[in-house]
């Protein structure tokens, strides 16, 4: 099982004369690998506040503590994935286990484990997320049915209940952009 690759984040913004610029070309500065060695590695890209984003000329990204599974109310969140291929440990996680692994990531209370799941990883968050598939492919779970999502395939998830499942032999990058939301209609 080989690593990704790893990729550049460039960041625009304005001089003093508003001229349009380059303020930052480096890689993501938080990274966070879930679980350990062998976990998930979460890339944060950026995130903004609210809606209408601020747009400055050089004020760069919110500070944020630690890893937050959800974008900030009213804002966005972009963040990129690393999948490596699933095993038993991830297959036979308990309720609590999964809770706990959620808790690692800023949102056990979007944690929705139970006996029966699909998936030890089910979690539901109050979100629009737009995952695109870089590299390798992933099994999106959910309470009825799953399908395979490849290189170039996007997937638009609308606050349900689901899992990522890393079937294959090799890692998989999937790029998230995350987006506040609100259920209605008795969701």
């Amino acid at each position: 099982m080989s690593k990704l690759q790893p990729f550049r984040r460039i960041v625009t913004g304005h001089d003093i004369s508003d001229r349009a610029v380059i303020t930052q070309d480096a890689p993501p500065t938080r990274v966070v690998e879930i679980g350990g060695p062998g976990g998930p590695i979460f890339y944060e890209v950026w995130n903004t506040r609210q809606t209408p984003a601020v747009i400055d000329r050089q004020s760069g990204e919110p500070a944020e503590d630690g890893l937050v599974l959800g974008p900030p109310e009213r804002g966005t969140r972009i963040r990129v994935i690393d999948f490596p291929p699933e095993d038993d440990r991830i297959r036979n996680l308990t309720e609590a286990e999964a809770a706990a692994k959620f808790g690692e990531m800023g949102g056990a209370d979007a944690a929705r484990s139970a006996a029966g799941a699909p998936h030890p990883l089910m979690h539901r968050t109050q979100t629009i997320d737009y995952g695109i598939v870089i590299e390798g492919e992933l099994t999106l779970v959910l309470d009825e049915g799953e399908t395979v999502v490849r290189t170039g395939d996007i997937v638009i998830q609308r606050g349900t209940n689901h899992a990522w499942a890393n079937r294959s032999a090799a890692n998989c990058r999937v790029a998230f952009v995350l987006i506040d939301g609100q259920y209605t209609d008795g969701l």
